[in-house]
């Protein structure tokens, strides 16, 4: 029981992540005139607020990259590294689903999906390989911080904040490149509604955050290992 639980938090946990932040860029935009920065702080806010919630149940992973680097610190099982991602990737799917009925539903009372793709990302503005070095860059960035926030126990009151900045933050700079993911999970939801490029180029924000988590963990190693 207490394994499903984790489960369900971190499902939970996603589809918050997904709709808050996917369907912000989606109803808001992310025009460079303030949407970016609303969108970003959708984002972060949502990891905020659910670290409180659920942090204590599951460890408020809500992204198969966190998830990988806590199975690479063993901090969790092989079974509930699958679990997490399995219940992760459905709670996106279902946040996607949830705003595709949202769009829907307002197109004819003159909203509309400000992004075309229910906030998918993409890599028009950057190809293959930009997509991939963003990404991972930017995964790296994230998951480093979470790795060095929840390591000392002295600051685990103050983690979700740290962490929730930083998914803001590197937001910031990756939304006109990517759209930012960081997130294999957060992708995956929207690319199955939106279709076409979003699912062709779908593999890069599967590949490129996993890369950053795992680079992430090596580096975080080395760190602690000259302590």
């Amino acid at each position: 029981m207490d394994v499903l639980k984790k489960y369900i938090a971190e499902c939970l946990g996603t589809f918050v992540l997904v709709f808050v932040g996917c369907g912000t860029a989606v109803f808001v935009g992310v025009d460079p005139g303030g949407g970016y920065l609303i969108v970003a702080l959708a984002f972060g806010l949502s990891i905020v607020a659910m670290a409180y919630v659920i942090g204590n149940i599951s460890g408020c992973h809500i992204n198969p990259a966190v998830s990988l680097s806590m199975f690479m610190r063993k901090k969790i099982t092989g079974e509930e590294f699958a679990g997490y991602i399995v219940f992760q990737v459905l709670g996106a799917i279902i946040a996607a689903g949830v705003l595709q009925l949202l769009v829907n539903i307002t197109s004819n009372r003159g909203l509309v999906d400000l992004t075309g793709g229910l906030g998918a990302n993409g890599i028009g503005n950057v190809g293959v390989a930009g997509g991939l070095i963003v990404e991972i860059i930017l995964t790296f960035i994230f998951i480093l911080t979470i790795l060095g926030v929840t390591s000392d126990e002295s600051k685990s009151r103050i983690a979700g904040l740290v962490i929730g900045l930083t998914l803001a933050f590197v937001h910031i700079i990756g939304i006109s490149l990517t759209g930012t993911s960081v997130n294999p999970a957060r992708s995956i939801g929207p690319a199955l509604f939106a279709g076409g490029d979003a699912l062709t180029s779908l593999w890069v924000f599967i590949v490129g955050p996993l890369m950053g988590a795992v680079l992430a963990v090596f580096a975080f190693q080395f760190f602690m290992a000259k302590r």
